[in-house]
């Protein structure tokens, strides 16, 4: 088992942490609850990412434009009450951020009360004014590119982007601006690893894979997939157990036992 961390892990370490300066990749992954951040951070991991995709893995919604501000809020403080020594981002969902900047930063602040240390929004150049607005109100912000849940209808599904010189070009001044605007980090999904390399190298601040290769300056996955707790999961998820067979099995033997008579036991009835 890894030590438990003795320091919190801050946005300025996350900032600083360009695997070309030497620094280990960095390691997100989800959590949507304190049991979650509990097992995350118990095995050491840098940042906790609460994220909207709470509708597909705990909600059962087919994608992540059902969740709202408040639902957010709702998993972050239980994600904050485990008192995880990694970075707590919480997600801001869609239509949180897209209006105007007032309303952007009201939401990013009721994610900080719940208990975020910084949280994500989607989207490139067009995202800079309300990134310039939680900045100046003291609200860290993570960035998102490439493939973007919250814009599958525009994008078609859950695709792959990036796959042309016009496209890959795009996505890195997107990037750039980003940065410009003040993201100490950004996440990149679902794009050609020489794309996920070229973003990594152009820019001063880590990135944040998924899907997007082996050269970023760090990887998430979605706690329920690489715990095999989901069915099925995409192409770029490495599944290191697999919970949700054995889930199963020991729910199966206990109904079993249940129904054979075999429990409880003497051992577990009181005198």
């Amino acid at each position: 088992m890894p030590e438990p961390r003795s320091t919190p892990v801050t946005v300025p370490v996350v900032r600083a942490a360009k695997r070309r300066d030497g620094h280990l990749p960095l390691v997100m992954v989800t959590a949507y609850d304190a049991p979650g951040a509990r097992i995350a951070d118990a095995a050491g991991v840098d940042l906790i990412l609460v994220g909207d995709s709470v509708a597909n893995n705990v909600l059962g919604y087919e994608d992540t434009l059902q969740v709202t501000v408040e639902d957010m809020a709702h998993h972050t403080a239980a994600v904050a009450r485990a008192r995880p020594k990694a970075l707590v981002v919480g997600d801001l969902p869609w239509l949180s951020y897209h209006l105007d900047v007032v309303d952007t930063v009201r939401n990013g602040a009721t994610l900080i009360r719940a208990g975020a240390g910084a949280v994500k929004l989607e989207g490139g150049a067009n995202r800079v004014p309300m990134i310039e607005g939680l900045v100046a109100a003291e609200i860290p912000v993570m960035g998102h590119l490439g493939l973007t849940p919250q814009s599958i209808h525009t994008m078609g599904g859950y695709k792959v982007q990036g796959r042309t010189d016009a496209a890959a070009h795009s996505l890195a001044v997107d990037a750039k601006a980003l940065v410009a605007a003040g993201c100490f980090a950004v996440v990149v999904e679902g794009v050609p690893a020489a794309v996920g390399a070229a973003i990594t190298e152009a820019l001063d601040v880590p990135t944040i894979g998924i899907g997007a290769g082996p050269a970023c300056d760090g990887q998430v996955l979605v706690l329920h997939d690489l715990l095999g707790i989901n069915p099925t999961t995409p192409r770029f998820v490495r599944r290191y157990a697999e919970l949700g067979q054995e889930a199963t099995a020991a729910v199966a033997a206990y109904a079993a036992d249940v129904r054979s008579g075999v429990f409880p036991a003497d051992a577990e009835v009181y005198h």
